[in-house]
């Protein structure tokens, strides 16, 4: 095996069990619509992506109203490296994506103090 490649045996017994990243919702009590974003939210492209849509639409899937639906949809249309910029401040966001779910998702992710103290 390259050394560069991580196997489970390399992990100790106690981390096999855990899950690596991905969604910890389940999606059993969201109606089709709802449990088709949260997959695309999940299924995205790169990792990155999946981690900050996918961790928003966990949270917040069951709450978000039709509309909200409507704009998270838009949101997770758009490619990868467009939303990366929007999210770091690379690149402005366009005013027909500057929703209030866009904002939520900004929030959700913002740390304005260390995470880990």
């Amino acid at each position: 095996m390259a050394p560069d490649r991580l196997s489970w045996s390399c992990l100790p017994s106690d981390r096999k069990s855990q899950k690596m990243s991905g969604t910890t919702r389940t999606s059993a009590d969201l109606d089709p619509r709802r449990r088709r974003i949260l997959y695309r939210s999940w299924h995205r492209g790169i990792r990155e992506m999946d981690l900050i849509m996918g961790r928003f639409a966990d949270a917040e899937i069951g709450t978000l109203t039709e509309t909200e639906l409507d704009q998270f949809e838009a949101l997770i249309e758009v490619p990868d490296r467009d939303l990366f910029k929007w999210l770091t401040g690379e690149a402005e966001t366009p005013s027909n994506y500057d929703t209030s779910v866009w904002r939520r998702v900004r929030a959700f992710h913002r740390h304005d103090a260390p995470i880990h103290s």
